[in-house]
């Protein structure tokens, strides 16, 4: 069964027998800013966080590689984005923590063109290891695929074509103009699909006018949504009666045949539906792992919250 992999970064902790210094005396307060310059009293700006240190069994993680972990757990609230990198690289020091103890010897592997570092090669070994979860069994995989049959069939398809007009300026006018312009060729076209394809190769302004305007096979999904919800309604083999407005102009909708789905046989999917199902057994198993190996030992500055189904924050 193939584990899923960390992503990790490095980081130059002290070592384990270093002490976590005293903590800081609270600051003076600042004094409140003077006037402004242009005559109104100047707002306090808000002071940045203040983040305490963080070890891990009297490792420190450092602020330096909590900073460079951070881009991998963007947030719009900075404390909760700092809060997510420094659980991650908790979490990867307990695991470094646990292999080094096993004695553990890195094995990096090549990937492609990449090579794992020691440091990630000391982590999969370990959880290689360290996990042994369940295997699915047959009964376990039916009811997956009893249970989510939507998952398991091909996806709808639409045949669609369309005519793009798009406003000469992105103003109310330009706008205005440009549906006036769709709403004179949707009375020109009427029902007729030679002149919706005549009509789509003179005046669109998206290239697949040269091809009738046809859109070919299209996903749910691959289209703007406001075309995607006027193909819904439109029965097909009709020319839609109501231009669309999207973000690129305005639309005359065609939709030649709709394909639905259907259902894939459990044959077919299997393969897929054990791989989901031992996914996430190993991780349920890593998320507990981890959690056995936080409550034993020292984490100062930040609570190690690992959810159930994932081992940390940047797996």
């Amino acid at each position: 069964m193939t584990t899923a992999r960390f992503v990790l970064t490095r980081s130059s902790g002290r070592s384990a027998a270093a002490t976590p210094p005293a903590p800081a005396q609270p600051a003076a307060p600042r004094p409140a800013p003077a006037a402004a310059g242009c005559g109104h009293h100047g707002e306090r700006k808000p002071e940045p966080p203040i983040f305490p240190d963080v070890w891990v069994n009297g490792v420190e993680i450092e602020a330096a590689a909590i900073a460079r972990e951070l881009q991998h757990h963007p947030a719009g609230d900075p404390k909760e984005a700092w809060t997510g990198a420094a659980r991650a690289l908790v979490v990867r020091e307990l695991l470094l923590h646990e292999a080094r103890r096993r004695n553990i010897a890195p094995e990096p592997e090549d990937e492609g063109e990449t090579r794992e570092s020691e440091e990630e090669a000391l982590v999969r070994l370990l959880l290689e290891e360290a996990l042994d979860p369940a295997e699915p069994g047959e009964a376990e995989c039916r009811r997956l695929y009893e249970s989510q049959r939507d998952r398991f069939r091909t996806p709808d398809l639409f045949e669609a074509a369309h005519i793009l007009i798009e406003p000469e300026t992105d103003d109310a006018e330009g706008w205005a103009a440009a549906e006036a312009r769709i709403r004179a060729l949707r009375a020109d076209i009427g029902d007729s699909r030679s002149a919706f394809v005549a009509a789509a190769r003179a005046h669109s302004t998206c290239p697949s006018a040269q091809q009738d305007g046809s859109l070919g096979q299209v996903r749910r999904g691959e289209l703007a949504p406001p075309v995607q919800k006027a193909l819904e309604d439109t029965p097909p083999g009709t020319n839609r009666d109501e231009p669309v407005r999207s973000r690129f102009g305005w639309h005359l909708i065609r939709l030649e045949r709709r394909i639905e789905g259907r259902d894939l046989p459990y044959e077919v999917v299997e393969d897929k539906i054990r791989d989901t199902l031992e996914a996430r057994a190993w991780a349920v198993a890593a998320g507990q792992y981890v959690a056995e190996l936080a409550a034993a030992a020292r984490i100062e500055g930040v609570e190690l919250a690992v959810a159930e189904e994932s081992p940390c924050a940047s797996c």
